[in-house]
């Protein structure tokens, strides 16, 4: 494993290298890439099966747009869950300053109500925080838990040692941190990238074809022991890629 500084100076070199590419994919690549998306992850057999759906919300550009695939999981009657930031609560030194929590949306005209950050995210305001359901803040190991999260990433390709995919993220540590607290909401323990995903939740990135690293590319996605692993990506071409380990 390398040292923290090391893997922190190649994530960084990794991610600069991803802006440099990604800079030159134009807005009808992105949206055609997205469209092939939306058709692989609504034929997706655990996304059809799934009845509580957590997905990121996207920015206007450089990353697969989600609104079509929020607005079929919300037609289709799924409950969905979106991101949440927020400051902390009694923070330990290990404890980002912002942490990860997921919401529902309540229905469309929720979700259309919703007002764009300043990077062109819909955001979830907090004033109706308290309205809605928390994966996290207010659930219980007996609750349902999520079924499926798609995930977005700087970065992605496959451990060759595990088949599962590695995932680089804007480096915040959001999700990483979230599906850290979420396995221990669901006393899931295996934690690390050098088994599996190591929870109970499908754990899907969505990449446009420029994000994916080929095994033969210059670049690979470095990990650490607090990276997840995912079980599977759907690639803007619509290629699906899924890990060793299938769930009936």
């Amino acid at each position: 494993m390398a040292s923290s500084a090391v893997l922190k100076t190649a994530k960084k070199d990794l991610r600069t290298l991803m802006k440099q590419k990604l800079s030159n994919v134009t807005s009808e690549s992105v949206n055609a890439q997205s469209n092939a998306i939306f058709t692989s992850v609504t034929s997706l057999r655990p996304y059809q099966e799934a009845k509580r759906v957590g997905i990121y919300l996207s920015m206007p550009t450089g990353e697969v747009q989600t609104d079509a695939i929020v607005r079929h999981a919300l037609e289709s009657g799924k409950k969905v869950f979106v991101p949440y930031l927020h400051k902390a609560k009694s923070p330990s030194p290990d404890t980002p300053r912002s942490v990860m929590d997921m919401v529902d949306l309540r229905s469309l005209s929720d979700y259309d109500a919703l007002k764009r950050d300043s990077w062109g995210i819909p955001t979830i305001g907090a004033d109706t925080i308290d309205q809605r359901e928390h994966v996290l803040e207010n659930s219980t190991k007996e609750n349902e838990g999520l079924n499926i999260i798609f995930m977005p990433g700087v970065a992605f390709d496959i451990d060759p040692k595990t088949g599962f995919v590695r995932r680089l993220g804007h480096g915040k540590g959001f999700y990483d941190f979230f599906l850290h607290r979420y396995r221990q909401s669901r006393e899931s323990h295996e934690e690390g990238p050098s088994t599996g995903p190591g929870t109970d939740v499908l754990l899907y990135g969505l990449a446009l074809e420029e994000q994916f690293l080929e095994s033969n590319a210059d670049s690979s996605v470095p990990v650490g022991e607090h990276d997840s692993l995912l079980h599977g990506l759907v690639i803007g071409g619509g290629k699906l890629l899924e890990g060793p380990i299938k769930r009936e």
